[in-house]
């Protein structure tokens, strides 16, 4: 049978049918990106409303929060596209620009290094189902997916804290908190089949993942997030 863009689906633990809200505090704890992304651009207009790679990544979060939620109320193909798509372009943009700003790359080796860290991701979870098979994605809810951006958090973060430049080595301490709390959020994501008939672990994930972003965001001196020269 031939599916279509609006066939439903069942991915976790508080969809119980297929009507709008099915999942309400999935739904609705969408509104922490929304929050992220407000007080990110009020901090952004403060500091004088110039670094536009910044306001890139601000309004992708808010992108996020708006695709997570038509996700968990239509919960069919093209709302998950609507999910993960801009989740992509935040994971992406802000490499391509830690690259920039952070760890001072040209232009073209920070599209370079990108490139190389997309192809790394996409081949990340063929590589899990071979070392481990259909089953090993079951076990991580089909996490697997969002490791490579852990891993790339951890990496530029360790890189930055090893830095003789006190700046260098703010921004790599706020990388390493983003690390932690998105591992937190993966780790609840995780659990959300494994004790579904307690609770809804994912709206843990949606609370973590805009902490994780706010980590992300420079703090006064605008060390945390790339933006000017990128």
């Amino acid at each position: 049978m031939r599916s279509g863009w609006a066939d439903p689906i069942d991915a976790y633990c508080e969809r119980v049918d297929a009507s709008f809200w099915s999942e309400p505090v999935n739904a609705l704890s969408n509104a922490a990106f929304l929050v992220a992304a407000a007080l990110a651009l009020a901090h952004w207009r403060r500091a004088g409303s110039a670094d536009r790679p910044a306001l890139y990544l601000i309004i992708v979060v808010a992108i996020v929060g708006t695709g997570s939620f038509l996700f968990h109320t239509f919960a069919n193909r093209w709302s998950r596209l609507a999910d993960v798509l801009p989740i992509a372009l935040f994971i992406y943009g802000y490499f391509f620009f830690s690259m920039r700003r952070l760890l001072g790359f040209g232009p073209a080796a920070a599209i370079a290094l990108a490139l190389g860290f997309a192809a790394f991701s996409f081949g990340f979870e063929r590589a899990f189902v071979l070392a481990f098979g259909q089953r090993g994605l079951e076990l991580t809810n089909y996490s697997v997916g969002y490791f490579p951006a852990a891993l790339a958090l951890m990496a530029v973060g360790v890189a930055l804290i090893g830095s003789s430049q006190s700046r260098r080595r703010d921004a790599g301490s706020a990388l390493l908190l983003a690390a932690g709390l998105f591992i937190v959020s993966l780790i609840f994501r995780t659990m959300d089949q494994a004790i579904c008939a307690a609770l809804a672990a994912r709206d843990s994930l949606h609370l973590a993942r805009p902490q994780c972003r706010g980590a992300l965001y420079p703090d006064r001196r605008g060390d945390s997030v790339p933006g000017r020269g990128a």
